[in-house]
């Protein structure tokens, strides 16, 4: 039994077609222009021959003659198919056409006796054949969980969605060009790696079967990006996948897409620096006057990025300090967090999610971490308890973050060998010290700032959608049960 059932009516119109002597699924049609730039040089005085290219969205039928839509990724434009224009033999094969279909038309563009800007239809060929009628009306697809799995179907029917990730390009290439212009160069990491690390999350396994070895999805860069500095690269930047085996929500999905840079004498506060530059002439680009909305809230980006010290943010906003370990746990309890197997920092830290994370709206950075959150990090030379980091939030989202990388190997192993309590058993027993990237460190790293930003949620404040699937060509999804 086929996996996908054709419409009856529909296979009935492809055999015709293929009765008729015409390929149903077409072939090579050259000398098309995009159907906006038709639109937009049309001159009533002086009609003129085009060739378009597109699927067909509507059509009406008028016995001889009939009119059809045709839509490209740059716009649409409405084409007149007559008897007497095309012959029997023509028309006979026009009469198999559905919306859904692909088309190529040749013919006069002109206006109608209505006004409306027209293709007068001297010739077309049959470029696809669809065996699927298209969502009801050209409504588009509206519900989520079908828009994602029928993407396809959702990129043509649903233009917002096209744009969106047209949106989403145009900003990753802000992205690129703003980092080359301050001298940064690309460059690809390993996407497999014989060891996790990076970034304290579960990774996906898998194995190698030639080598027979198992081996990690990447959850983060990060080591490898800092070896580059060590050979001499100090300017570096990767946009590329992540993945992570963990929960699914509206701001995560397991595979994602991040820029990370590392720049040769800088801290984090060029990485600060960077950054603010970097998300504002992103919102530049959409908006001149730099501001925003996303959901309810209007996001100011021109504005300067405010700071907010950690330990300051959590005494403010949970009315005693940081280090009152007694209290901090008492509200961890209060919040619904199961803070018995978890560290003092950890639970501290999901403290600070709550009450201080979650209610940021504008551009703000958060400085200075506890040392134990961030075992990549140099410590502050006054308070070693204290780690030269800062997490960027916008409308109660993390962006990212960024360090004054450490550099002392020593140390680093040191760091590696602490690992911070509540983990669960699976995941103490991915936690290998990395010895080849500890070596590299022997050998001299350069004082360096290094940052990492989330594209997919980049492009949710850009192009305000409130959920990372929307942002996501294909997210993960539960497979759907049949039935």
């Amino acid at each position: 039994m086929p996996r996908v059932q054709p419409e009856d009516f529909r296979l009935v119109k492809l055999q015709e077609l293929r009765r008729l002597g015409v390929d149903p699924y077409g072939g090579r049609f050259p000398n098309t222009q995009p159907i906006g730039e038709i639109l937009l040089a049309f001159e009533p005085e002086s009609p003129k021959r085009v060739r378009a290219a597109g699927r067909i969205t509507n059509l009406r039928a008028m016995g001889k003659a009939s009119f059809l839509d045709i839509k490209d990724r740059s716009g649409s434009v409405q084409a007149f198919f007559q008897h007497k224009r095309l012959g029997q033999e023509k028309f006979r094969i026009h009469d198999q056409l559905e919306p859904g279909d692909l088309v190529g038309v040749d013919g006069e563009l002109t206006k109608t006796r209505t006004g409306e800007i027209t293709i007068f239809v001297d010739d077309f060929t049959v470029l696809a054949k669809a065996l699927l009628s298209p969502p009801e009306k050209w409504h588009g697809l509206r519900d989520p969980d079908m828009r994602y799995r029928r993407r396809s179907v959702d990129l043509f029917t649903n233009e917002e969605v096209a744009e969106c990730f047209l949106k989403r390009s145009r900003i990753v290439d802000g992205i690129r060009e703003f980092l080359r212009q301050r001298g940064f160069i690309e460059v690809e990491t390993p996407m497999m790696q014989p060891l996790p690390g990076g970034a304290a999350a579960r990774p996906f396994i898998t194995h190698h079967n030639a080598l027979d070895i198992d081996l990690y999805l990447r959850v983060a860069p990060e080591l490898y990006l800092k070896r580059l500095l060590v050979g001499g690269m100090e300017r570096v930047f990767e946009i590329n996948r992540n993945f992570r085996n963990e929960g699914i929500d509206r701001q995560h999905n397991p595979e994602f897409t991040t820029v990370e840079l590392y720049q040769a004498y800088g801290d984090y506060s060029d990485m600060m620096e960077l950054a603010e530059c970097l998300v504002r002439s992103l919102a530049l680009q959409i908006d001149p006057g730099g501001k925003l909305p996303f959901g309810e809230m209007e996001i100011n980006y021109a504005a300067p990025f405010k700071r907010l010290d950690y330990f300051n943010a959590f005494q403010e906003a949970n009315g005693f300090p940081a280090d009152d370990v007694g209290r901090v746990r008492e509200k961890a309890r209060r919040l619904g967090v199961e803070e018995a197997r978890l560290g003092d920092e950890l639970v501290l830290d999901r403290v600070f999610e709550a009450t201080v994370e979650d209610h940021i709206v504008q551009p703000t950075f958060v400085v200075d971490y506890p040392a134990a959150l961030s075992p990549l990090t140099k410590p502050k030379p006054d308070d070693p308890r204290v780690a030269q980091r800062w997490d960027l939030f916008i409308g109660g989202m993390e962006m990212g973050t960024a360090y004054s990388e450490l550099n002392d190997p020593q140390l680093q192993e040191k760091k590696f060998l602490q690992q911070l309590e509540g983990e669960d058993e699976e995941q103490e027993t991915l936690r290998t010290v990395d010895d080849d990237f500890l070596r590299a460190l022997a050998y001299g790293m350069p004082p360096a700032g290094g940052m990492g930003l989330g594209i997919d949620r980049l492009v949710m404040l850009m192009t305000n959608n409130p959920a990372i699937r929307e942002v996501i060509l294909f997210p993960l999804l539960r497979p759907r049960k049949e039935g």
